[in-house]
């Protein structure tokens, strides 16, 4: 069985030369890109199943390139892994925000990058299998689809942002923490910070307009989704 193919977008040569050679003896396909311009088409011409992304880029930086891909109907639910330098808080939210999937900083441990990867294809590959249509208030979930609508109207959400709303609508009435949250859509021992949680809730709100108010805040605990 054929490994995924996997696009490494990534300026420094020696950086993109060691993420190419570690995947490759992992049996994964690779392809490369030394900047944005150049990664977003290979994206689009042969939408990879999954990308590792540095956010600092020549010409269109990382998270414009995130931004650009995550609106693009061909690459919107491919898995993007953050791969930068920078260790600040606000840059992975902002990332996270955009709709990445996960973030690892240099330097980086090869093991602890290619962890990463296999398990954010593992979450990539069970999305399909998750279930039936959810219904709750006037919010059809459709897993199979990746599709939301409110009230008849199609929501376009992050992968992040669709596997919350159907964590949630899926146990109405329950109080998740934010890390029972993180675990539930992202896996276990996934590094994050409860800023980062929050942003994505509040994406989520703004994006289902009116039915965000079904996602309740529990202070001092975390949230739930109205009965």
């Amino acid at each position: 069985m054929s490994k995924e193919t996997i696009l490494v977008i990534e300026d420094d040569e020696n950086i993109q030369e060691l993420i190419r050679v570690n995947l490759v003896r992992e049996g994964y396909r690779t392809e490369t890109a030394s900047n944005g311009e150049d990664g977003l088409k290979a994206a689009k011409a042969h939408p990879p199943d999954l990308m590792l992304l540095d956010l600092m880029l020549p010409g269109l930086d990382g998270l414009e390139v995130c931004r650009m891909l995550k609106s693009e109907p061909s690459t919107r639910d491919v898995p993007v892994i953050m791969v930068t330098a920078k260790g600040e808080e606000s840059d992975v939210v902002t990332g996270l925000e955009l709709g990445a999937d996960d973030y690892v900083t240099k330097p980086f441990s090869a093991k602890v990058l290619l962890a990463r990867v296999r398990a954010a294809l593992r979450r990539t590959r069970k999305m399909p299998d998750e279930g039936g249509v959810v219904k709750a208030h006037d919010i059809t979930i459709h897993p199979g689809r990746h599709e939301v609508t409110v009230s008849g109207e199609q929501v376009e959400l992050t992968l992040t942002e669709f596997k919350i709303l159907r964590f949630l609508a899926g146990r109405p009435g329950w109080v998740f923490t934010r890390y029972q949250i993180v675990d539930a859509v992202r896996g276990e021992d996934y590094a994050v910070t409860e800023r980062a949680v929050d942003v994505q809730i509040v994406g989520l709100r703004k994006k289902l307009g009116e039915a965000g108010k079904y996602i309740e805040t529990v202070r001092g605990v975390g949230y739930r989704f109205m009965e």
